[in-house]
C-alpha cells in the first residue's frame, strides 16, 4: 500500500471522527430533550445553510426543504368557537404554533403558560397570533376547547385552539413540521408530543434565529418558562429569543 493511500485513510479516519466527536453528541442531546425526536430530527433533508436577506427582512433564517423555503402546509380545522379556520387565516400575522392536548398531565401546562405570556406580552399586535392543535380531537371539541381557552385567559382572537380529523392533525405534525405526535397508551396522558414552537411569518414561512455555529435553530423550546431560566437538565429557556424574533417579524 503506497503513502498516498495511507495518507488518504488516515484523512478519511480524522473526519469519521471529527464527525463522531462534534455532531452525534448533539443528535443524541436534541432526542434525549424529547424536543426533537424521530421524523423532527431528519436533518438530512433540510438545508440549514444560512443565506443573505435581501431588502426589509430580518436577520433570521428560513426553514428549507431541498433547497425550497418551507411554508406552512395548507391546513382547515375547527376552533373553540366553533368556526372553520384554514392557514389562509393567518396570511399577513407573525404567530406561533404548537401541538397540545387539554388533558395532558405533563409538558402542556407548562407550553400554554408560556404561549400566555407570548400573547400578553404581544397584546397590543393585531398581526401576531397562536395556533394551538389539539392531537387528542376525539377529547377535545369545541366546546371543551372553548372552556380551556376561557379558563386559561385565552383573549387574543388570533389565538384558535383546533381540533378536527385525528389523521390529518398527525399529519400536519409528522409530516408538515417534522414534530414528533403520537397516541401511545404507555405513556402519562396517552399521547407523545413535542413541547417546541414553530414561529411563522407574515407569508407563513417557517423562520428562526441562527445558533452560534450559524445555522437555525428551526424551533424553540416551549417547556422552559422565563421565570425557570433552566431545566433540571440545564437546558437554558427561549422563550426570551422567541419574543426578540416575533418583534423581528412584526417589523418585516
Amino acid at each position: 500500500m503506497s503513502k498516498k493511500t495511507n495518507y488518504s485513510y488516515v484523512g478519511i479516519s480524522f473526519i469519521v471522527l471529527l464527525f463522531g466527536i462534534y455532531f452525534v453528541p448533539k443528535i443524541i442531546d436534541r432526542v434525549n430533550n424529547k424536543d426533537v425526536v424521530r421524523d423532527e430530527s431528519r436533518t438530512e433533508d433540510i438545508n440549514l445553510n444560512p443565506k443573505k436577506k435581501p431588502g426589509n427582512l430580518s436577520d433570521l433564517e428560513f426553514m428549507e426543504l431541498n433547497g425550497v423555503r418551507k411554508k406552512v402546509p395548507a391546513f382547515s380545522f375547527t376552533n373553540q368557537n366553533g368556526e372553520t379556520i384554514t392557514n389562509k387565516d393567518y396570511e399577513g400575522k407573525v404567530y406561533v404554533l404548537e401541538f397540545f392536548f387539554t388533558t395532558c398531565p405533563t409538558i402542556c401546562p407548562k407550553m400554554n403558560a408560556n404561549m400566555l405570556e407570548l400573547q400578553n406580552t404581544f397584546s397590543d399586535e393585531n398581526d401576531f397570533g397562536i395556533a394551538s392543535f389539539s392531537i387528542a380531537p376525539s377529547i377535545d371539541t369545541p366546546e371543551v376547547l372553548k372552556t380551556y381557552a376561557d379558563e386559561h385567559g385565552v383573549t387574543n382572537p388570533n389565538w384558535n385552539m383546533m381540533t378536527g380529523n385525528q389523521a390529518d392533525i398527525y399529519k400536519l405534525a409528522n409530516d408538515g413540521f417534522y414534530l414528533y405526535t403520537a397516541e401511545d397508551d404507555s405513556v402519562e396522558g396517552g399521547f407523545e408530543h413535542s413541547g417546541n414552537f414553530a414561529l411563522i411569518d407574515k407569508n407563513g414561512f417557517i423562520r428562526s434565529r441562527a445558533d452560534t455555529s450559524g445555522s437555525p435553530i428551526i424551533y424553540y423550546n416551549g417547556m422552559i418558562s422565563e421565570e425557570e431560566k433552566t431545566d433540571k437538565e440545564g437546558m437554558e429557556q427561549q422563550i426570551t429569543m422567541l419574543k426578540e424574533d416575533i418583534a423581528k417579524l412584526l417589523k418585516e
